[in-house]
């Protein structure tokens, strides 16, 4: 039984394809929780993950969630009935402690297992919505979870079409499309495009039609 009332049922028969990770951006995970389960808020996601590794379900994994908002992934929206969503608890601002992160990874193991979901349907939530969210931020490392199988990180390939790549990947077109690419996969660069950000795309595309 579902311990926040805010979720329904996935809509038009939509199983999870992806997992979105999100950071709380509030004081405390009990604050984060109680939001999460307030059914004035509209808000939830089915896990969440305190600072020092405490996993508290919020809502079975086999109903939709509300959790990622308006945005498109690979082409489609309604990520939410397609998706399981975490929740971090983080300020947005501080690192991710080791502990949160290593609860993370075995959490992300058995989704995974559960619903064949590959490295490529772990995503950010400022994947799916660039014009609107940052989480989980510039300093989450998705490199540690590449590592492990567990998301993906590109090798960098000849530079091309970054849109067109980014786009094979499964970001949606978007002013904000570098902004968001780089917040995952290079966060603390700045400046116009260029052929790192081309290169890494590139990576990204050849990893997506490899698979």
């Amino acid at each position: 039984m579902s311990l926040s009332p805010n979720h329904g049922p996935r809509r038009d028969g939509a199983r999870p394809e992806l997992i979105v990770l999100h950071y709380t951006a509030m004081a405390t995970c009990e604050a984060a929780r109680q939001r999460l389960c307030d059914p004035v808020a509209e808000v939830s996601a089915h896990w969440l993950i305190s600072e020092s590794g405490e996993t508290i379900a919020l809502v079975d994994e086999d109903c939709r969630a509300w959790h990622a908002g308006a945005g498109v992934w690979q082409g489609h929206d309604d990520v939410n009935s397609r998706s399981i969503g975490i929740e971090l608890a983080n300020d947005g601002a501080s690192p991710f402690p080791d502990p949160q992160m290593r609860a993370l990874e075995d959490l992300l193991r058995g989704i995974m297992d559960r619903w064949q979901i590959g490295p490529q349907g772990v995503i950010a939530h400022s994947d799916m919505a660039p014009d609107r969210k940052t989480d989980p931020g510039p300093r989450f490392d998705w490199r540690r979870l590449a590592r492990q199988g567990l998301s993906v990180w590109p090798a960098p390939a000849a530079p091309g079409d970054f849109e067109a790549a980014a786009q094979a990947f499964g970001y949606a077109p978007s002013p904000a499309l570098l902004g968001a690419f780089r917040l995952r996969f290079r966060p603390w660069a700045t400046g116009p495009l260029d052929d790192t950000d081309r290169a890494l795309a590139a990576g990204l595309d050849a990893g997506a039609r490899a698979t």
